[in-house]
């Protein structure tokens, strides 16, 4: 039996007059690996800085046991800036005894691109004073991640990182034997991690069995079962639900009768978008011409980022644009924004930029610093317009849109200046929308935004039609919300990638193996088993997968043959068992497929 790590005994917190948790009671123990969940504010890092013991509750009581090592990550660092990277990171070893310790190797790699760090100006030896908070919070979570820990503790570890970063990470938490508890928005992470999810609300922590899927199925089917069919039906999770079930089957590690109740929930939802009348609409708004790029450079001062671009942006494209950092993505985006503002004068270094006469371009960069603090929140969206068309007859209210991005009444009359980063950010997403763009940019939209946030934003851009690229490090939300996947790999080419970002990350990581020095005997055949392993599973995967297309090919002909001799009641029963045995071979090989694609 696992051993009980922290326990939380009716622990209550309250800010102002407002109970941030009421009555919470919860344990974590070894092994367990905990996703925490909720909207912005209803108190997820105050959970676990309690938990932690960072902070004190106002009532009840929370244990640790006497022997636990507790490592934590908080989303303001206690570096200290005068130290050196390697000070703070490696303490006082020498360079041999780190440089010797395989875990400190991945990890130094796995975070910084490189045992000699790289993009940092002196290594190991960079001051870490006038770092930005990005690499110092990589610096922090490399510090926590080298020492040995019963129980790891982490508020948005994936913040900062890029997609080869958060890939990486997950990869080293599933290998862990610590137990993790971990805040984040990041639900690929939440999906890869996690085996059980803590979903704060108003007060209370529900507690979920498996990983995010199984947690948005679970959430699905308690509201279901609470909700008027008319209500269940216009449910977002249920939206997402069907997304997920259509996605890999590997998403979800439950059972195989609970698939079949998920697919059960979802068989009258339709898919996220109707592409074809998205596309005929943006077409209709847009003409033929977006945005279309001739033989063109783009340059950050005198750094050539990308060179001979011959690329096209078309009516209704949805795009995801993923790549290392500095490979020129937002730049890429701000030549194409200043080109559409000045209508076609302002040109790249070399090369052509065609704006369609049509293009009314909503850009939301990084920075979110278009918002005036003064205005209350309602203000600032009235100031736009009043009124909004969603497209396919849909139309909102300044204020009903306030209220379905979680600006209730009262929160529309707050100040700007008072709003969180993560609200300013929300805010300006809204304020794009009100202008009824056409053409989208979003750079970075997921940062600071909470899961329910997110899942509404996805909802919305669902029935948007226009031309739409994205920015972005959530692996979930790309996928979600684009159909089309580009990269800049840091080569100076843009290139489309069918397989989307797993595709990416295997590029990427050839491109490290072969700039990589050759590895020793020893850990060479410590790395070829783990390969290996993957390959047979790939193969036997794609073993089934042939398998299972002849057993829908073969079901299909019993049916047709079944509705031949329906008279024939022996023929019927004869080919009715042939159905069930064939029925039954298909289950056990999908139960072996998810078994095996968590391996390949």
């Amino acid at each position: 039996m696992a051993a009980n790590l922290v326990n939380l005994e009716a622990v209550d917190k309250v800010y102002g007059t407002r109970a941030l948790l009421d009555g919470i009671s919860l344990g974590v123990n070894e092994g367990d690996r905990i996703g925490v969940v909720g909207r912005n504010g209803d108190g997820k890092t105050t959970l676990i800085r309690i938990l932690a013991k960072l902070e004190e509750a106002d009532k009840g009581r929370v244990t640790h046991a006497g022997h636990v090592r507790m490592g934590v990550l908080t989303q303001h660092d206690s570096l200290d800036p005068a130290a050196t990277v390697r000070h703070e990171v490696l303490g006082d070893m020498a360079d041999h005894e780190w440089a010797g310790n395989a875990k400190i190797r991945d990890v130094l790699t796995g975070l910084f691109g490189g045992l000699d760090l790289p993009a940092f100006p002196q290594g190991l030896d960079t001051v870490i004073g006038p770092l930005s908070g990005g690499e110092r919070r990589r610096i922090a979570l490399a510090k926590l991640l080298i020492s040995e820990q019963d129980l790891i503790v982490l508020d948005e570890p994936t913040n900062h990182l890029d997609v080869e970063g958060i890939s990486w990470l997950a990869g080293h938490l599933q290998a862990r034997r610590s137990a993790l508890v971990c805040v984040t928005h990041d639900r690929w992470f939440l999906d890869q991690v996690c085996t059980r999810m803590w979903d704060v609300q108003r007060g209370t922590v529900h507690e979920y069995e498996g990983g995010y899927s199984d947690y948005v199925f679970a959430r699905a089917e308690r509201e279901r079962i609470a909700a008027t069919e008319e209500t269940k039906r216009q449910n977002l999770m249920r939206k997402e639900l069907a997304w997920l079930r259509r996605g890999a089957p590997a998403r979800t590690s439950k059972p195989r009768f609970r698939i079949e109740a998920a697919n059960e929930l979802i068989a009258d939802v339709p898919p996220p978008r109707d592409s074809s009348e998205l596309m005929k609409f943006a077409s209709s708004r847009l003409g033929r011409t977006v945005f279309d790029l001739e033989d063109v450079t783009v340059q950050a001062g005198p750094k050539s980022l990308i060179e001979h671009l011959t690329w096209q942006l078309g009516p209704g494209d949805r795009v995801g644009l993923v790549g290392v950092n500095g490979a020129g993505k937002t730049s890429l985006l701000r030549t194409l924004a200043e080109a559409a503002r000045t209508e076609g004068e302002k040109q790249p270094a070399a090369g052509k930029v065609v704006v369609g006469k049509t293009v009314k371009l909503a850009y939301l960069s990084q920075e979110v610093a278009e918002l005036d603090p003064a205005k209350r929140v309602l203000e600032a969206v009235q100031q736009i317009r009043d009124r909004v068309d969603l497209g396919k007859g849909r139309e909102m209210t300044a204020g009903q849109l306030c209220e379905k991005f979680g600006f209730t009444k009262e929160k529309q009359w707050t100040p700007v200046g008072d709003l969180s980063g993560g609200e300013r950010r929300r805010l300006q997403i809204l304020r794009l929308l009100m202008d009824e763009p056409n053409v989208l940019f979003l750079d970075e939209p997921t940062n600071d935004l909470d899961i329910e946030t997110l899942t509404q934003l996805e909802d919305l851009l669902d029935g948007w039609p226009g031309s739409m690229i994205v920015i972005s490090h959530d692996r979930y939300f790309v996928e979600r919300t684009t159909d089309r996947v580009f990269a800049l790999l840091g080569d100076r080419a843009l290139r489309m990638l069918p397989r989307g970002l797993d595709e990416y990350l295997e590029r990427r990581q050839r491109v490290i193996e072969a700039a990589a020095p050759p590895a020793p005997a020893a850990s060479a055949a410590v790395k070829a088993k783990p390969a290996a392993d993957a390959r047979a599973a790939k193969k036997e995967l794609q073993k089934i997968e042939r398998r299972l297309d002849r057993i829908s090919e073969q079901e299909a002909k019993l049916h047709a043959r079944i509705a031949e001799q329906a008279t024939d009641f022996e023929a019927v029963a004869k080919l009715d068992a042939e159905l069930r045995e064939l029925a039954g071979e298909r289950e056990e090989l999908e139960l072996r497929w998810l078994e095996l694609a968590e391996d390949a």
